[in-house]
């Protein structure tokens, strides 16, 4: 009989989160197209005038990152010093690299490679979607993909935990100066507004639920019991906010089609340019396996339930630069599977 280990899969729903997504699209633009009337009456409910904050979208973005809060567990912040030197490279890469490259890449294919395509208004719509996409590390799909490639789970608690705190004060400056870079006005109120709304909120109430149920009722039973409870709901609310905001998009899909083709290239080249970078730099320090894999792959993919609402709520739900960000839906599942794959295939090569 082997001992070798049956590969690692994903659930379902992650699995086939693609077809998923092309599903949505096929029935939100079907919406879009069939009752106009609806779809223009749901994009115009805003939190006060002007805000741009859609009251539906919103309300389905936190059922989506509230319960990815609740796993975030900052005690695991003491486990820094175990593995520093793996933290410290997808620090960099996360926070000094993965941005700029990202702005580099979307302001070389959007407004210039890709300019015959693209009207030079839309290009910046989908240059600071793509800028916003990359500027927030990712954090639930990190468990996953963590798991996948067998890798060290207290290091990337940590790196998730430590990543959510950075995000509060280092996202919207990021966005603003890399947007202003690329020539793309950021209303700084709005921007500030939107990390209060969908980082600052959600993850103190996180934090406090979390510490009040494991003092409550223990660890056990909130793993168990509880988190479980919220995996359908935050499904839920993914697929009717990806169908809502491509029926919002209705009109620029049927006419702009070729727009998410060219908005996957530079999404795909900044996933493997990154995850290449942080896992040859971790070789050459020699971090461990389980610790590199996991570091690869944090810092390559990204918080897009996140963008998605950012976007949102500074440009628009029926803007180019919302559907820059669910391309990134689109896009990172099936490539981060490949890097994976790539992770586990060199393994050998990586330990000699």
């Amino acid at each position: 009989m082997s001992n070798i280990p049956a590969p690692k899969r994903l659930a379902v729903f992650e699995r086939y989160l693609t077809l998923w997504v092309f599903l949505c699209m096929i029935v939100g633009v079907a919406l879009g197209k069939l009752a106009p009337g609806l779809t223009a009456n749901l994009s115009k409910l805003e939190f006060g005038q002007g805000s741009q904050v859609n009251v539906p979208i919103a309300v389905l973005i936190w059922l989506m990152i509230y319960p990815m809060m609740l796993k975030v567990d900052f005690t695991a912040l003491g486990g820094i010093a175990r593995k520093p030197r793996g933290l410290g490279v997808t620090l960099v890469v996360n926070w000094l690299i993965k941005p700029f490259s990202m702005a580099l890449l979307a302001w070389l294919f959007m407004q210039h490679l890709f300019s015959a395509w693209i009207s030079p208004d839309l290009a910046k719509e989908y240059t600071a979607g793509l800028i916003i996409l990359a500027a927030a590390p990712c954090t639930a799909m990190v468990f996953v993909w963590s798991y996948l490639t067998d890798g060290d789970p207290v290091y990337t608690l940590v790196q998730v935990a430590v990543n959510d705190l950075i995000m509060l004060v280092a996202f919207a400056p990021i966005v603003m100066f890399l947007c202003g870079v690329a020539n793309v006005v950021v209303p700084s109120k709005v921007l500030i507004t939107s990390v209060v709304v969908f980082i600052v909120i959600p993850l103190a109430a996180g934090w406090l639920t979390r510490t009040a149920l494991l003092k409550s009722h223990g660890k056990d039973w909130f793993d168990k019991n509880f988190l479980p409870k919220f995996h359908p709901v935050t499904i839920f609310a993914l697929l009717l906010t990806l169908v809502l905001i491509f029926a919002f998009q209705a009109e620029n899909l049927t006419t702009r089609w070729l727009a998410v083709l060219l908005l996957a290239v530079p999404i795909a080249l900044q996933v493997y340019f990154n995850s290449s970078l942080t896992y040859l730099l971790m070789r050459w320090l020699k971090v461990p396996h389980n610790v590199a894999s996991p570091g690869a792959l944090i810092g390559a993919s990204n918080f897009f339930e996140l963008a998605v609402a950012v976007a949102i709520t500074l440009f628009g739900p029926g803007s180019g630069a919302a559907l820059a960000t669910v391309v990134g839906v689109l896009v990172e599942v099936p490539v981060m599977l490949s890097v994976c794959k790539a992770c586990n295939a060199s393994r050998g090569w990586y330990q000699q």
